[in-house]
């Protein structure tokens, strides 16, 4: 099992800027990809960034230039720094991980994984 906590949400003014946090933890497994999705009221869960264990990143044409996605490894621990934020930015934000679990040798499963989600909300 692998829990995902997010931090770093809150509300910021338009043009203002916030750093989220994705910390995973759990027993023998190893982290494939995380990505960052986002949920508005009455509006359908997106995708805004993703970074894989490589270190190639993606990010959604609405985000493009104003959010960077990174991570630090050693920590399990995957950011996204929001810079020139707008209000139709605010959302729920979700770190969403793809994980290997070990149950021990040459033995081990995929699976993905959600955190509980964390508010963003940008005021105009």
């Amino acid at each position: 099992q692998v829990q995902l906590v997010e931090s770093g949400g809150g509300l910021v003014q338009a043009g203002g800027s916030l750093k989220l946090s994705c910390v995973a933890s759990g027993s023998a497994f190893s982290i494939n990809a995380v990505d960052w999705y986002r949920q508005a009221p009455g509006m359908q869960r997106e995708l805004v960034a993703g970074i894989t264990s490589g270190g190639s990143t993606n990010y959604a044409d609405s985000v493009k230039g104003r959010f960077t996605i990174s991570s630090d490894n050693a920590k399990n621990t995957v950011y996204l720094r929001m810079d020139g934020l707008k209000p139709e930015d605010t959302a729920v934000y979700y770190c969403y991980a793809d994980a290997r679990v070990y149950r021990g040798v040459n033995n081990f499963y995929d699976y993905h994984y959600w955190g509980q989600g964390i508010q963003v909300t940008v005021s105009s």
